[in-house]
């Protein structure tokens, strides 16, 4: 069963976030709350998203935590807020604050699968 969270028009820019968006993908939802917690604004924003979808399966749909796996995750470009900044002999020069559009997809984990990779998964993309 696919569980759906999405945030729109968050302020930071879409480039910024799809690069940790490629680490975390395809992992599970209870690691991936650890590695983010320790990222800083970016990891924060992600994690938000993450704990909102985690919320929805297990209150929605009665899903175990430790059995939800990152299926996708899409990093869209949200409007832009274009505003000018005033500079010399009376020109202004553009100011482009940039938004995204988050939406993570959990996924369940039978118990099989997941006992055959129990072992501790590494954000460089292998496992150890």
């Amino acid at each position: 069963m696919e569980v759906i969270a999405r945030s729109s028009f968050v302020r930071i820019s879409s480039e910024k976030l799809k690069p940790l968006a490629r680490k975390i993908s395809k992992k599970r939802a209870k690691i991936v709350l650890s590695f983010l917690s320790q990222l800083g604004k970016r990891g924060e924003i992600l994690m938000e998203v993450l704990k909102q979808g985690i919320a929805n399966a297990k209150n929605n749909f009665g899903l175990s935590e430790d059995n939800l796996v990152i299926k996708e995750i899409q990093i869209n470009n949200g409007p832009i807020y274009k505003r000018w900044r005033a500079v010399s002999r009376g020109q202004a020069h553009p100011i482009r604050k940039r938004t995204s559009h988050i939406k993570i997809v959990l996924e369940e984990v039978s118990e099989e699968n997941s006992q055959k990779g129990s072992r501790k998964e590494v954000f460089n993309g292998t496992k150890s």
